[in-house]
């Protein structure tokens, strides 16, 4: 027969076992993420402004990056990989820019894109950081290509 004072300590040491569990793989989820899944090095000044970019216009009301944000518009985490050619970026590079300065498409019946009147610069800082974005290893994310 158990105790009160033997079930206070199953309680503390079994709350302490899992507490202890769960630091160790926040602290090792967060290592992976520093060392393995992010290209630090190619995060560069015109990467950091296209990401400005993409927060001032609120892009992630619509879009997705990497399965975060609204599912209004395509997941944009792989547009560079979709619509680039591997060796030749600058395929990539013009259709993100032609698409950006093209819209909205006039299609009928088809969902809009805002104009948002971005400069060549903000447009070319877009892209890049959209660049950036293809290279974070996913596992696999999303799971087809369209996204």
């Amino acid at each position: 027969m158990k105790t009160k004072s033997a079930a206070r300590n199953i309680f503390y040491g079994g709350s302490l076992f899992f507490l202890v569990i769960f630091v160790a793989l926040t602290v090792d989820s967060h290592l992976y993420a520093l060392n393995v899944s992010t290209d630090q090095a190619g995060l560069t000044e015109a990467v950091v402004r296209g990401k400005r970019v993409w927060e001032k216009n609120a892009c992630i009301d619509c879009h997705t990056i990497l399965g975060e944000g609204a599912y209004y518009a395509p997941e944009l985490g792989n547009v560079w990989i979709r619509r680039g050619d591997p060796d030749d970026p600058e395929v990539a590079r013009e259709f993100i820019r032609d698409w950006m300065k093209s819209q909205p498409s006039g299609v009928e019946g088809r969902r809009q894109m805002p104009q948002f009147n971005l400069t060549d610069q903000e447009i070319n800082d877009l892209t890049e950081f959209l660049r950036w974005v293809s290279t974070i290893k996913t596992q696999n994310w999303p799971p087809n290509d369209a996204g």
